[in-house]
């Protein structure tokens, strides 16, 4: 039961860059609607179990900190969907456990073994191959300038998921801290719509619903699921199954958008995702 929790949660989380690309909105609008929409649903949800948030205050704050980081990540990769496509703009946002692995070396001395070394070498250059090499067959409005922003994406998920974490230590239900970090996310999304020249607060009908789609689909379905699921898997197992969401999305966009990526692109992607899932299974 719980695998299959799991499953639902990544399958529902791994359309989001298919709500993203439908919505056809500035990358900021889709950011604060995505967490816009789901916060009166977070809220209620929170309401129902709020006897059980034993939090602190300072956990709460980090877990708004990180809604804030988590803003700019989406904003990032938002963009990075317009410039390269939905399925190549998931799979590099996912180099984000090379930065983890980064962070841990530079903040808490956890050196990286030569073959996790290695491993982020091969990764990078997997990157590098996803940008189409700037060859004619590429795929994607921008492609160079989408593999950039991709992996600007990936570094803003790490310090994401670094607070995240840190706003995660008392156990209890998960709610709190996501509809914290949802607030974060709107509080986020404001704050950058001045750097956003088409961010609008009424981005039409259609593209309201695909929004709405995205709030309740990914932001508290999906994540309330994995949530609840994964904590209760093992850690290799754990790994594995988050990399469903770009294989998931890569195939979307494929069958909804016909996003049909030359043979370099396929190559690197193939390499970023499994460089990390070792990574994510040499991190256990």
């Amino acid at each position: 039961m719980v695998h299959l929790l799991a499953l639902l949660g990544i399958l529902s989380i791994s359309f989001s860059a298919v709500f993203v690309r439908l919505a056809a909105v500035s990358p900021v609008t889709a950011t604060f609607f995505r967490a816009a929409y789901a916060v009166p649903v977070l809220a209620l949800v929170w309401l129902a179990q709020r006897s059980a948030d034993r939090r602190d205050a300072r956990e709460r704050w980090l877990a708004v900190v990180s809604g804030l980081l988590l803003a700019l990540d989406l904003n990032l990769w938002h963009e990075s969907i317009a410039l390269v496509g939905a399925g190549l703009g998931t799979v590099i946002a996912n180099t984000q456990v090379v930065f983890v692995v980064m962070a841990a070396w530079l903040l808490y001395g956890e050196r990286p073994t030569p073959g996790r070394i290695l491993t982020i070498a091969v990764v990078l250059g997997g990157v590098v191959l996803t940008s189409g090499l700037a060859r004619h067959d590429a795929y994607g409005a921008r492609p160079v300038a989408g593999a950039i922003v991709g992996v600007a994406a990936g570094v803003a998920y790490a310090a994401f998921i670094i607070m995240y974490r840190h706003a995660n230590r008392t156990p209890g239900p998960r709610s709190g801290p996501l509809l914290d970090s949802t607030i974060g996310v709107m509080a986020g999304a404001l704050a950058c719509a001045v750097f956003d020249p088409h961010f609008t607060f009424a981005p039409g009908l259609t593209a309201s619903l695909w929004l709405i789609l995205l709030a309740i689909g990914s932001q508290v379905i999906g994540w309330l699921l994995i949530g609840t699921a994964l904590p209760k898997l093992p850690v290799v197992e754990t790994s594995v199954l988050l990399l469903g969401q770009p294989v998931f999305t890569v195939i979307w966009g494929v069958l909804l958008f016909s996003e049909r990526l030359s043979a370099l692109q396929w190559t690197g992607s193939a390499i970023v995702l499994a460089g990390v899932a070792v990574l994510s299974m040499q991190r256990t």
